[in-house]
This record gives structure tokens, sequence and C-alpha cells, in this order.
């Protein structure tokens, strides 16, 4: 059974030989904001920040470690002890090496890109996979993981008569949904799934609540 080809489902022409032949998908898309738009702050919510455990537990180490063995030194040097061979050798190093030496240049931008990551990791919230829910309470915070949330909206859209097959992407801001329908108006079944996702999208209780988008396509013919 074939569909009507019209510009009402999105189909698509081309002209081939001087015919006029369809092509064999069909598409239709939408993209809105689901939520008016002053609905979409949901509390003030903020995102959740990563403990950072382990950069802050490598790097506390690291530290420890080398003050520790230079405070040694230090202080093995001040008992009339020589000092160790590694500061010793460091020492001449830093006095003899230019600093267009390879070695110079290559520590540096080490230690560079070491600091710029750490400063990353400080001022950044970290924890992407988190969407911050709405503040039912004053001091409770909670927070729905994207996978989850994506397969909640997921089962939502399989409901919707029509859907074949339905891929649904959950982003911090827009929420990308890619549908096949093997039967019904693809127009049809793109507004069913408009009502569906935002309703849940809505019910999900994020406290903000990212934008839609829909795109149903008809499944490819084999052979």
């Amino acid at each position: 059974m074939t569909e009507p080809q019209g510009p009402e489902n999105g189909t698509k022409h081309e002209a081939e030989h001087g015919d006029v032949l369809a092509l064999d998908q069909s598409a239709s898309s939408a993209a809105y904001d689901p939520v008016p738009e002053e609905d979409r702050s949901g509390g003030g919510a903020s995102r959740f920040w990563s403990a950072r455990r382990v950069p802050a537990g490598i790097v506390a180490l690291v530290v420890l470690g080398a003050a520790g063995l230079l405070l040694y030194d230090v202080a093995a040097v001040r008992a009339d002890h020589p000092a160790m061979q590694w500061r010793r050798s460091l020492a001449d190093e830093l006095a003899t090496r230019r600093l267009d030496d390879v070695w110079v240049v290559t520590g540096a931008s080490v230690a560079a890109a070491v600091g710029l990551w750490l400063l990353v990791l400080a001022l950044t919230p970290g924890l992407r996979d988190l969407l911050s829910m709405r503040q039912g309470r004053p001091g409770v915070r909670a927070a729905l993981d994207r996978t989850a949330a994506a397969m909640v909206l997921r089962d939502r859209a399989v409901e919707v008569p029509g859907v074949q097959t339905v891929r649904v992407r959950m982003g911090r801001g827009k929420v990308g949904v890619r549908a096949v329908s093997h039967f019904r108006e693809l127009d049809d079944v793109r507004a069913d799934l408009d009502t569906a996702l935002s309703t849940g999208i809505r019910e999900l209780g994020l406290a903000r609540q990212p934008s839609l988008s829909v795109h149903v396509r008809r499944p490819a013919k084999k052979g």
C-alpha cells in the first residue's frame, strides 16, 4: 500500500529524465518550545557540581610527595648532610640549559596543560549526565539521569499509533526525536508525538524544560 505523495506529508520530489519521481522516504519535522518561556526557570535550581575526587586526590598525593621529599632534603642539608643527587642535578640543569631547549619547552608545556586542566575542573560543574529537577521543598535537591529521561520519553513515543521505531537523544537544552512510521499520515503521527512528548517532558519535573525537535519518516524500502 502506497501513501499519497503530496506537500501535506512532507514528500520530496526530484526530476529525472523529464519525469517527476517520488523519493522512497517521506519526512516531516517540527521544532518548538514545549512550555511557555515564563515557566522555564523551574524554581531556580542550579546544576550539580562534581566532587572531582580523583583529580583532587592525584594532585594532593603528588604535591604531598614532592613537598615531603623537598622538606626532607632541606632538613638534611641543614644538618650538614649533602643534598640529594636529584636536587643537585636539577639545580645544575636549570643553571646550564637554555630556555629554548626542547626538554625545557616540553616540561613547561606539560605543566601548563596540567594547570589548565585543573582550572577547567575547578571552574566547571561537571556531571553533565544529571538534569536538575524542580525544588519542591527548600533544602531538597534531586536530579534525573539523561539516559533514564530518554528511556521514559522513548516509552511514550512508541505508544503513539503509527510509530514503528523511535530514537530519542536527550540533551541539556534540547530533546531530539527521530521516529519511523509505517502507517498513518506523517503529519498526524508527528502531531501526536508532539503532544505525547511535550507532556512527558513536563512530567519529568526538570528545572529547565528543554525544547523539542521531532522528525518522522517512512521506513526505507528493501531491495
